[in-house]
């Protein structure tokens, strides 16, 4: 583990998770605005993050790490340079989604259990409900901001759970971004 920063809820905060908690508030901040300059900050909390989370056994989201990176490659390609044009996802894609990802969590967890995960069926909804978030970003899709709402209250309470307290704080806090994000974009789609 990382130096010490300082003690909160008697929880040791490593120098490495507050600069990966930082930098990642900033980025998803800057995803709710639309602009382009969110996946840059999203690349780096993503690494920052990545090892953290190796460095506490939660492989699913260390591995969730590394698809935030290939996304935020992804994201700034393809947004432009303007920022997001937020679009809808179909009804029938969205019952589709919602069944890949029960499906997919589902095969995950018992993978997560046999590698001796700290957590199982809370990591692998998480990197299973954030891959598909972060994939509708990409495409720029409002409804990604509903997903990130979910996934966000159930990191809140898997990281408050295992006692990493500094991160179900940030997870609190991308909660109620995400229902910021969800109003910007949603409305954004109404004008």
């Amino acid at each position: 583990m990382s130096t010490t920063l300082f003690t909160a809820w008697g929880y040791e905060v490593s120098i490495l998770e507050f600069v990966a908690a930082i930098t990642s508030f900033i980025g998803v901040w800057l995803g709710t605005t639309g602009k382009r300059i969110t996946w840059p900050w999203w690349a780096l909390s993503s690494a920052l993050y990545g090892v953290f989370f190796y460095q506490v056994d939660l492989f699913a989201s260390a591995a969730l790490q590394l698809v935030f990176i290939t996304a935020a490659v992804y994201g700034w390609k393809d947004w432009a340079p303007t920022g997001a044009v937020p679009g809808s996802v179909t009804g029938r894609n969205r019952r589709y989604i919602a069944i890949g990802t029960f499906i997919s969590v589902a095969a995950l967890s018992p993978l997560l259990s046999n590698i001796g995960a700290a957590a199982t069926w809370s990591d692998a909804f998480l990197l299973i409900g954030s891959l598909v978030a972060q994939i509708m970003m990409v495409y720029q899709k409002w409804e990604a901001w509903v997903v990130w709402l979910i996934v966000d209250l159930a990191g809140t309470v898997q990281y408050a759970m295992l006692g990493y307290w500094f991160t179900a704080v940030l997870y609190a806090m991308f909660t109620v971004v995400a229902v910021v994000g969800l109003k910007r974009w949603h409305g954004s789609l109404r004008n």
